[in-house]
């Protein structure tokens, strides 16, 4: 029996090492799914595949052993999370019924944000699910993460782009009483941006990373919560040739900023990707073209807010395959 394989990954299903058989992956946008899904996904699971749900890296729902004569019947399934996870968002899809539109912008994932940890300084699901309505249904091959705070629990740094939330934190000096909790805590636990001078605290705002710690660790309300930022770090990857860890791009942008760079970056691939390649990762071309190019396209057309810092220069490290150890 034959197949349109290049139909059948576009609709996110994976050519596996079993001939006969594919495996279905579902998206899942900010890592968030409403629990009336999960009797589909078993349903799917049980009746096409083997039985078996995989919990993707990317927080996404991979369903294998569905044979490939069953993979449009699957579509017709799957409709209804598209309706749901897709649409609801405001994704256009033409039609559900055919199933996923492109797989190669890979689901947009995120912690689990302010809604519940006290650390994070915004809604990670709630602008991860913006940014899929920004950039999905797209065949580039580009990864996006979204921490609600710079300890990146959701491993930003190894993403085309990460996206850490700050917060800019606001002293009141009339209510600090001197006890040095955050200047401590900045010190043993952060990047001791906080020292005590002339009883007050003096924040250094080139090695403050907008955490937003020193608002939690005071006992006063001596610090409070100011307007909220974004640091975006880019091109980190796994990979065979040349893994590394993503590198600061901005610091302290606006939401709105954000969201115009990443949807700017499909213009830049479009224009500079290897054709001859099957895909070809973002970070790659960013590579070939230098830094200096890819800033100056991907910036086109976003009005920066004041606060925003852009990273002149950015030398990626890593190790090349094939180095000497």
């Amino acid at each position: 029996m034959s197949f349109n394989t290049k139909k059948i990954k576009k609709n996110a299903f994976r050519i596996t090492k079993d001939r006969e058989v594919t495996a279905l992956r579902i998206r899942v946008p900010g890592g968030h799914i409403e629990a009336e899904y999960f009797s589909l996904i078993k349903e799917i699971a049980e009746e096409y595949g083997n039985g078996d749900i995989h919990i993707t890296t990317r927080q996404g729902f991979e369903v294998p052993g569905i044979s490939f004569s069953d993979f449009e019947e699957v579509n017709k399934k799957i409709a209804a999370i598209l309706e749901g996870m897709e649409k609801d968002i405001g994704v256009e899809i033409t039609d559900p019924r055919e199933g996923y539109p492109a797989a190669g912008t890979r689901n947009v994932s995120a912690c689990i944000g302010n809604r519940v940890c006290r650390y994070a300084n915004y809604d990670t699901t709630e602008m991860a699910q913006e940014i899929e309505k920004t950039i999905f249904p797209n065949d580039y091959h580009v990864k996006v993460a979204l921490s609600g705070c710079p300890n990146d629990c959701m491993k930003g740094h190894l993403q085309d782009f990460g996206i850490l939330g700050m917060v800019e934190p606001i002293y009141h000096q009339e209510r600090c009483i001197g006890c040095e909790a955050c200047v401590d805590n900045c010190k043993k636990r952060v990047t001791s941006a906080l020292t005590f001078e002339n009883e007050r605290v003096v924040r250094d705002e080139d090695r403050c990373i907008g955490c937003g710690e020193c608002i939690l660790q005071c006992p006063t309300n001596a610090w409070e919560r100011g307007e909220k930022f974004y640091k975006v770090v880019i091109m980190g990857r796994t990979g065979k040739k040349n893994p590394r860890l993503a590198k600061p791009f901005l610091k302290w942008a606006s939401r709105e900023v954000v969201i115009s760079i990443v949807d700017n970056v499909y213009d830049y691939i479009e224009r500079h990707i290897d054709t001859s390649l099957t895909k070809e990762h973002v970070g790659y071309i960013v590579d070939r073209t230098g830094y200096p190019q890819f800033k100056e396209e991907i910036l086109d057309g976003v009005d920066l807010n004041s606060e925003c810092e852009v990273a002149d220069k950015i030398n990626w490290n890593g190790y090349q395959t094939g180095e000497r150890i």
